[in-house]
């Protein structure tokens, strides 16, 4: 986690971000990386109910771990505190859905070597804190949390990777929590092979999780009927369990939906969700009207649902997360304090990352918290060991994977401006390029298109 200048007060505890440091009155209190990375994501939702999902994504964005681990940190966490203040309570637990920081925290920004507040940082990747101030709204924003609001039967959030879907979903899940919605989370992410295995045991799985989150006593297993299939017994839950004992409206977030398109059964899922949208007309006085899916998703839908009457992706409530514009990229600059120094530097640094969020925030959090300027970013952006290293390897690994994939790469780079209509969907899903059809397209970035032309070309 990258550091951060501000400092937090709760009690008579003070936490340093910027030398990464608790202090128990002038004590200081060890604590491992992951346990003081998990605190400030804590103190920093103070007062808000931060999902499990969400903070193992931030706690460990490139890997995929079990669980336990959260767990395992958490307690780590409670019993430092308890160490020293072991009457107090600071951090509550939400039955198998998440945690919540209960202390009354205080925040300060200590003054820099010219006397004036710094704009700060905060880790760049992963979901944005829900009260950060370099989370920049955009019109995708207002237009998700009115469909929150009016319960629509399905609400789709589609954009590339790293543009900030996640976020977006947990601001509107909070907002139906606000107004006194239940709110479910599934992140597909998070999901293991062999929760994938079959349609069977994916059913089990997500209706389990949602019994567990809402607190219901009937466990699907108990009820579940062998002679029937997966999505009747599932649905057969919703209504004879949720909806009986739920009386409030319900809002389902799905995040990284795209996992079921390489599923053979992905169609049966999707048919489902689909299926309860139609039921809205059919019943219009039933429960379905207070149920409502928000799905976060990157990938062309079209391209693995052949039947349009069995796909959730062309019904309900369709919204476009897109790349900053470089006005927004200027009010971000002025939250961090404007390491970027004029409008001409604004400017430079568009071209070379585009609108793309992660890298714009990664960017500017590296020249704030390490004091670095524009020349520096640009002279190592394509290195291996640099600034972006670790996001563009990765992305060249995709590639060099997938041979359709990096032969019209290839051919982009040497100056075709066509493809494919399955390399166009493909890539564009990924976040390499941008256009709105084959045959005009560009990349998404300078930065991608240097990088790429050191090693594909």
């Amino acid at each position: 986690m990258s550091n951060s200048i501000s400092n937090y007060e709760f009690d008579e505890f003070r936490l340093d971000t910027a030398e990464r440091q608790l202090f128990y009155q002038s004590a200081l209190l060890p604590l491992e990386p992951k346990v003081f990375d998990l605190l400030v994501m804590l103190i920093r939702n103070s007062g808000h109910l931060v999902p499990k999902d969400i903070l193992i994504r931030q706690l460990w964005p490139d890997s995929i771990v079990e669980e336990g681990n959260l767990t395992r940190n958490i307690s780590t966490l409670r019993k430092t505190l308890e160490s020293v203040a072991p009457d107090a309570q600071y951090i509550e637990t939400k039955h198998k859905y998440g945690y919540r920081f209960v202390g009354a925290v205080k925040e300060s920004w200590p003054e820099n070597r010219n006397g004036t507040e710094p704009g700060g940082v905060e880790p760049a990747g992963g979901a944005v804190a829900l009260n950060s101030r370099f989370y920049l709204e955009r019109k995708t924003d207002a237009a998700f949390i009115d469909a929150i609001r009016r319960q629509d039967s399905i609400v789709l959030v589609k954009g590339a990777r790293q543009v900030g879907k996640t976020s977006l979903l947990a601001r509107g899940l909070q907002q139906a929590r606000e107004s006194g919605a239940r709110v479910v989370v599934t992140d597909f992410q998070n999901l293991s092979s062999e929760h994938l295995a079959s349609s069977e045991k994916l059913f089990l799985t997500l209706v389990s999780s949602i019994a567990d989150q809402l607190e219901l006593e009937v466990l699907p297993g108990t009820v579940w009927t062998p002679h029937l299939s997966p999505g009747i017994n599932f649905e057969r839950y919703l209504r004879r369990q949720v909806f009986a004992q739920i009386t409030a409206p319900i809002v389902w977030g799905l995040d990284e939906v795209d996992r079921l398109f390489a599923c053979d059964f992905g169609s049966e899922v999707f048919g489902l969700f689909r299926s309860w949208h139609n039921k809205r007309a059919l019943d219009p006085d039933g429960h379905w009207q207070r149920f409502t899916l928000a799905i976060a998703y990157a990938t062309e839908a079209h391209l693995f649902i052949t039947d349009l009457n069995q796909s959730p992706f062309n019904v309900g409530t369709r919204l476009l997360l897109e790349d900053f514009s470089p006005a927004q990229i200027a009010d971000l600059n002025q939250r961090y304090g404007s390491p970027l120094k004029n409008d001409h530097e604004v400017q430079r640094y568009f071209e070379l990352v585009g609108g793309h969020p992660y890298l714009v925030h990664r960017g500017i959090n590296e020249m704030t918290g390490h004091k670095l300027k524009l020349a520096d970013i640009e002279t190592q952006a394509t290195h291996n060991e640099g600034l972006f290293g670790d996001h563009l390897r990765r992305l060249l690994l995709s590639l060099l994977q997938d041979e359709t994939l990096r032969d019209a790469v290839s051919k982009l780079l040497q100056g075709a401006n066509a493809l494919t209509s399955e390399s166009f969907y493909r890539l564009r899903s990924a976040g390499l390029i941008l256009g709105d059809a084959p045959h005009e397209v560009h990349f998404r970035c300078q930065l991608y298109a240097n990088y790429l032309t050191s090693h594909l070309v």
